[in-house]
């Protein structure tokens, strides 16, 4: 066939290269656009600083078994990726460092794993175009990047994926099939939907049926105990958490039980109270514009890839599972577009082979050149009406400041992103699309982990709220808050006490008036917005805008005279959170 497609003429220098020397020279480059930022900022909203206190508080209390958020159960997710984050902290004493190391490192290994699959199928042409393609996916290298739980349980997800393609594809091999099963477990104890790589089970039991030949030796009979090795792996953590809440036997406790077991699972995926969107949310918001331009790539090479896949088993299988993965999370309610991202390594390993051996259409490479210049002319655009106070940036950076020295740092780090484009664009106009698309998203990287997050880093913490008002509470002080939010916890340098995340706003304001009236030098934290029957804000202190709200600070003075008592006392205080910052 003829090789002439858009990325696959890697350097020969480069394919002469030992497997494992190409491996490490293809993880080292990504390790450079992945890890640069690492220390440079702190945990933003919204999911980051909820992790990164979890895991600050195992290591301060030495309690790891259930996640505590505030000194209060955390029953939303299991405890693995909050565990890693504290090992880390434990480990090197630094929260800022800790709280991404875990997804870095994850998706390092989600690449290696492609990049052998692709070899192994194929050949290491193939495995290269494989990693590259992955990392080309903007989804990819922003999850790496954040403290999501996604790109972990993505990574679990995709050694399941490896465990299940090398028996099935490259074996037997039991081991490696009984591997798969277990990061199966592992995954469902990171985000309970680890066990999705079973769904590849349907496409190839399809594929048995219409031709008995396939899968000899390896769909046998044994293929039914890999559950329990899920199963096992689950119980490593489900049996000590059940009984330790058993031995509480606290109304707390058992709650916790029953909300990650139950209202965080099934009921979660049945009758979602969040994040709510259409069907084809996935279709047309999520896949088009964080996974380009790899499906732009499927259609440009949609006639090479059925022509493949009369003779390639693994290529139907492996779009079947994409294709169960993507209707699942549609089924649902409630949607996120991070929930997709464990089959998009898989849709880089489907589209390598195609793009090692064919021409992609003809219309591919003129419309991924002309996406590539509008948007950097749109990027330098918005540069440009930064500078000059466009009133619509003015009104969405007020959300996060009022300097307006902060909108203007903004539009020329965006203005040098477009222009970036552009140079990419014109300076290697000889090369092929997805070469020069593939340099201009890594610069783009590499200027945001670095330039982007100290322009960002001021307007993405509540900074700025905690130290205005920790110049009006006295040495010794103690901040409340009402609708508490994880990054003001985090970033507390004073004793924080909260009323409960499970509390009704009515009770908390109870709670916080009777705390109030109990403790001295106390003082409450409230957006300007919520409403305080046992308060009042005439008099209260203005401490600034963080998150796209303003803040008061509330003192005794603000106390009403009287407030009905609560119907039950809840009050949870941690000791200077944000010691972490010294």
């Amino acid at each position: 066939m003829p090789a002439s497609s858009s990325v696959r003429h890697l350097p020969d220098t480069l394919i002469n290269l030992s497997r494992n020397q190409l491996l490490l020279l293809l993880l080292a480059f990504a390790a450079v656009v992945i890890f640069t930022g690492i220390g440079l900022r702190s945990p933003w909203p919204a999911d980051e600083p909820r992790f990164a206190e979890v895991a600050r508080e195992m290591v301060a209390s030495g309690q790891w078994l259930i996640p505590m958020r505030g000194g209060e159960f955390y029953p939303d997710k299991p405890p693995v990726f909050m565990w890693s984050i504290a090992f880390f902290y434990w480990l090197t004493g630094n929260l800022k460092i800790a709280f991404l190391l875990p997804n870095a490192l994850c998706s390092l290994l989600t690449l290696g794993l492609v990049f052998d699959l692709g070899t192994r199928l194929w050949n290491q042409r193939t495995g290269a175009i494989a990693l590259m393609l992955l990392m080309l996916a903007p989804q990819f290298v922003i999850q790496a990047q954040k403290a999501q739980i996604d790109a972990m349980v993505a990574c679990w997800i995709a050694v399941a994926c490896y465990g299940l393609i090398r028996h099935f594809f490259t074996g037997p091999a039991w081991g490696w099939y009984f591997v798969g099963w277990a990061f199966m477990g592992l995954g469902i104890i990171t985000k309970g939907v680890g066990f999705l790589p079973a769904l590849m089970l349907i496409p190839i039991l399809i594929m048995k049926l219409r031709d008995r030949a396939l899968f000899r030796g390896t769909l046998t009979w044994r293929c039914a105990l890999g559950p329990l090795a899920m199963l096992a792996v689950v119980a490593a953590w489900l049996i000590p958490m059940v009984l330790y809440v058993n031995n509480l036997g606290t109304e707390e406790a058992l709650a916790y039980r029953n909300n990650i077991l139950f209202k965080q699972t099934g009921e979660r995926y049945a009758d979602s109270w969040g994040h709510i969107q259409p069907w084809y949310y996935y279709l047309t918001s999520v896949i088009p514009s964080l996974w380009f331009p790899l499906p732009l790539l499927l259609l440009a090479l949609i006639r090479p890839l059925s022509e493949t896949a009369r003779y390639r088993p693994i290529i139907p299988v492996l779009l079947g599972w994409i294709a169960l993965v993507i209707v699942f999370f549609s089924l649902s309610p409630g949607k996120r577009g991070v929930y997709v991202l464990p089959a998009l390594p898989m849709l880089a390993l489907i589209l390598a082979p195609l793009l090692s051996s064919q021409k992609p259409a003809g219309w591919f490479p003129p419309i991924l050149t002309g996406l590539q210049f509008l948007l950097g002319v749109a990027l330098m655009a918005v540069g440009i009406l930064a500078w000059n106070d466009h009133p619509r940036l003015v009104e969405k950076v007020a959300d996060y400041s009022t300097d307006p020295a902060k909108l203007h740092q903004a539009g020329t780090f965006i203005f040098v992103i477009g222009l970036a484009w552009l140079i990419t664009l014109f300076g290697f106009w000889r090369s092929r699309a997805l070469g020069r698309l593939f340099l201009a998203m890594m610069i783009t990287w590499l200027l945001l982990g670095t330039w982007g997050y100290r322009i960002l880093e001021p307007l993405r913490t509540p900074r700025n709220v905690l130290a205005a008002a920790e110049q009006h509470i006295p040495a010794g002080g103690q901040l409340g808050m009402i609708d508490f939010r994880e990054q003001f916890l985090l970033f507390s340098k004073r004793d924080f006490t909260h009323f409960s995340f499970f509390t009704g706003r009515e009770q908390e304001n109870r709670n916080a008036w009777l705390w109030m009236k109990e403790t001295p030098d106390s003082y409450l934290l409230v957006a300007d917005q919520i409403e305080l029957p046992c308060f009042t804000k005439d008099g209260a202190i203005p401490v600034g805008t963080a998150h796209r709200d303003s803040y008061l600070l509330l003192s005794d003075a603000q106390m009403a005279p009287t407030c009905t008592p609560p119907d039950r006392v809840r009050r949870f205080t941690t000791p200077s959170p944000g010691s972490w910052l010294d």
